[in-house]
């Protein structure tokens, strides 16, 4: 059996691997795989119970589960019968399958998935794909749709998996016997923003013919084209193939419907007007149907201003004309093909970054400092980042300085991330191997020193502005909780708005958080990024964050629920009360010549904080508190 499951379990790590054993579910079972086990009869199985056994720690646990809902697959589809179930009650416990784990479908695996599964977070998702393929998503589109729409609403760069999604419900939709009730106004919002955004793009009807039409438009004509992808673009974060075509055609005309079709703002038309040169070359070199999601990145680039810094402009300039080593090259035909040359890729996902500085992810890798790093430059250092990104892709190598002793990551040891990622954007594809492998070179330099490494790699690393005050709950030695009270007190004076002389933060912060489960249960520790605290519309205290970790709205137990909208979220922002997100903070940094007012900190606002903290992650690091900590 032990040599059965494991060969089921490398045949699932590879590209088609559910279907092989789809095909061979029969002999499987009649090989006595489910014996002894709650899968031998599929009659009884509980749908809503596979997110635990497909979440499982327990690679056998996801086998067996996988392996059998493969087996039901079979039977509904008439490939395969049971004794035990029909091919309808297999379809329906299927569909209610698809319903419970919806967000596997175009997710990638969360950091707390990461530590308990490893590869296997991987093999739940392709099963799942496989799965929705199979039998249909019909079933489950009241949860697709609402599980896509949480996800565009933080606004990632990397959509492709969603947009192939909305495909896939697009054709579903085709089907006579499909209910066409399910999904409601959402599915056709998201369906249009892909497909028949426009009047003349309606019925899908291929770019080249889109184009001919806009020839023969008038100016009320295209001004309609425009608004109606500029408003969905902006509606949904969501660009159609159609969209870069008639960008493309006003651009070659000159026309001024360009500010339209972009939906700018006032900021950004003149950011526009001032640099239409550089713009218009963006838009030759970067905006294509295969490159969509391009027009939504220079719209939000043009929206910041940040062509007005200077060294922004020349930048992209230089971009425009940067050659690309031969391994970047291959990397970008790898990960995205080869109708473009890579500058084109890299080029769009430049303006993308740009663009979406909080859209930033790690994907699938256990790379979320390098992550945190690219978001923090293209949200606070853009020209830094566009330096980044040329010296990796034309150079093939970074350096960096920590201590003032150069590090380049040709000439240091590997990094965190095991085997060079492939589910990433255009620039973190190319960038975040070398930033992983000098992250990783930092801490190494630091092992000999007492205390946590963060201390000095963090401001080395980031940035300047990472400040050089630093706190940390833990003692690194004995992993036991320190001096809580004061590092409560001291992160609410140096943070909290009604603490600190309501300084709003200047400049992002490193930081890092205690990653809980859903029971509240110590994950690890994962870096994020403060970008403001302040209150939400119900009048609550929050601490506004990035988490590079691809999907930002996680439970974190114990009530801790991250909200990723409607408490006054920014696209890409995370947010949770004050209180419970200092009780998930275990380092952060501060101005030693600005460390705000300690003093004000009510003994109320520790005690919140502290309780968390004891509920979760601290549970059972408690026999070291300081119980002399003082207010």
């Amino acid at each position: 059996m032990r040599r059965v499951l494991d060969g089921l379990r490398l045949v699932l790590l590879q590209d088609g691997g559910a279907r092989a054993v789809q095909d061979r579910a029969a002999r499987l079972e009649s090989a006595g795989l489910f014996d002894g086990t709650d899968w031998a009869s599929p009659g009884s199985l509980v749908p809503a119970l596979s997110t635990g056994s497909l979440g499982s720690a327990e690679a056998d646990t996801v086998v067996m589960e996988i392996v059998s809902d493969l087996r039901l697959a079979a039977v509904a589809l008439g490939e395969h019968t049971h004794a035990d179930v029909s091919a309808e009650q297999a379809r329906g416990h299927l569909s209610e399958v698809l319903a419970h784990n919806a967000s596997l479908l175009f997710t990638t695996a969360s950091e707390a998935e990461r530590t308990r599964q490893g590869r296997m977070a991987t093999v739940t998702r392709s099963a799942i794909r496989h799965l929705a393929h199979e039998i249909g998503l019909d079933s489950v589109l009241d949860q697709l749709v609402e599980e896509i729409w949480r996800i565009l609403r933080q606004r990632p760069i990397q959509v492709e998996q969603i947009k192939q999604t909305i495909s896939e419900i697009d054709v579903a939709r085709q089907d006579p016997d499909m209910d066409m009730s399910r999904g409601g106004v959402g599915v056709d919002r998201l369906i249009t923003s892909i497909y028949g955004t426009t009047e003349a793009s309606r019925e899908d009807p291929g770019v080249d013919v889109y184009r001919a039409r806009l020839e023969s438009m008038d100016e009320g004509d295209l001004q309609y084209e425009a608004a109606g992808f500029a408003r969905s673009m902006h509606d949904t974060g969501l660009v159609s193939p159609y969209h870069p075509v008639l960008l493309r055609f006003l651009r070659e005309s000159g026309s001024l419907l360009m500010v339209e079709a972009l939906g700018l703002s006032s900021t950004g038309r003149e950011s526009l007007l001032s640099f239409h040169s550089l713009v218009d070359a963006l838009i030759d070199a970067a905006v294509h149907p295969e490159t969509p999601q391009a027009v939504y990145g220079l719209a939000l680039l043009l929206e910041r201003g940040i062509l007005f810094q200077p060294p922004v402009a020349p930048g992209l300039w230089r971009q425009l004309a940067l050659p690309l080593s031969e391994h970047a090259r291959e990397r970008l035909a790898l990960a995205y093909g080869n109708a473009h040359e890579g500058r084109v890729w890299l080029l769009a996902g430049t303006l993308s970054m740009l663009g979406q500085p909080l859209g930033v992810g790690q994907g699938d890798n256990p790379t979320c400092q390098s992550a945190r790093a690219l978001s923090m430059w293209a949200y606070n250092d853009p020209d830094y980042l566009l330096q980044t990104i040329a010296r990796a892709a034309r150079d093939d190598e970074l350096v960096m300085h920590f201590e003032g002793r150069p590090i380049s990551s040709q000439e240091v040891d590997a990094g965190l991330a095991a085997t060079l990622p492939v589910d990433l954007d255009p620039v973190s594809l190319l960038v975040v191997p070398h930033l992983d492998r000098i992250y990783a070179e930092m801490g190494r330099l630091c092992a000999d020193r007492e205390g946590d490494p963060h201390r000095w790699v963090n401001p080395e690393f980031h940035g300047w502005w990472a400040a050089r005050g630093f706190r940390i709950i833990v003692d690194v030695a004995t992993g036991r909780l320190t001096g809580v009270n004061d590092f409560l007190r001291h992160f609410y004076g140096s943070y909290h708005p009604l603490h600190n002389g309501n300084q709003p933060l200047i400049h992002p912060q490193p930081a890092g958080v205690a990653v809980t489960d859903s029971s509240a249960r110590f994950v690890g520790w994962h870096a994020i990024t403060i970008l403001r605290a302040a209150l939400d519309p119900e009048g609550t205290m929050r601490v506004y964050f990035f988490n590079p970790n691809n999907d930002s709205g996680q439970d974190w137990g114990d009530s801790v629920v991250v909200s990723t909208a409607g408490h006054g979220e920014r696209f890409g922002e995370s947010s949770l009360p004050f209180e419970q997100f200092a009780s998930r903070l275990y380092i952060f940094h501060f101005d030693p010549l600005e460390p705000g007012e300690t003093g004000s900190v009510t003994t109320e606002e520790i005690d919140a904080a502290v309780g968390y903290l004891h509920r979760s992650w601290g549970a059972d690091r408690l026999p070291e508190l300081d119980p002399t900590a003082t207010d």
